[in-house]
């Protein structure tokens, strides 16, 4: 009686462990789904990202041939590869703003909510986009340069800001 007590235990055992095995390669998949449609979307839009896939792979030398216009194979100007693209506020938004003031996180006041914006706005616009561009520590927190995203233009910095203000207001 005791062996088939144990058999019983032991297949019981194995079938639950069965089932929670298969609700975690359940929950792996369906995080997989949920990454793949969300940050992963969002990562492809980066223009940094794009542009460290450009360099990847781009060719790794190129050949000048003699007696012909070989112009084309002159290093761009340092300026023009720092240059970054002016993005729209809401993109800039999305890639860099949404992590702290998306869920109000060091203090950063929250996206759309006037009554805390509102006197942030009152300072004036120049003020804010000097506070975004150059960083700004505040009573109630700390508001990186650039949102710790130094590679965006600050036109890109300054539309981020109109836009978040435009949607405080």
């Amino acid at each position: 009686m005791s062996a088939s007590h144990d058999r019983k235990f032991f297949d019981t055992f194995m079938l639950v462990l069965g089932i929670l095995l298969a609700i975690t390669i359940g929950l792996i998949i369906l995080a997989r789904i949920i990454a793949g449609n969300t940050s992963l979307a969002h990562k492809k839009e980066d223009p940094v990202y794009l542009r460290e896939v450009a360099a990847r792979i781009a060719p790794p030398a190129r050949v000048a041939v003699a007696g012909q216009d070989n112009t084309a194979l002159n290093p761009p100007a340092a300026e023009a590869t720092v240059a970054a693209a002016d993005l729209p506020g809401e993109t800039v938004y999305n890639q860099a703003c949404v992590a702290c003031h998306g869920a109000g996180i060091a203090g950063a006041p929250k996206f759309g909510d006037a009554a805390v914006w509102a006197a942030r706005i009152a300072q004036g616009a120049d003020t804010l986009h000097k506070h975004a561009i150059e960083g700004f520590q505040g009573k109630a927190g700390y508001m990186p340069p650039k949102g710790g995203r130094t590679d965006l233009s600050d036109q890109s910095v300054i539309n981020a800001v109109d836009y978040i203000v435009a949607a405080s207001k």
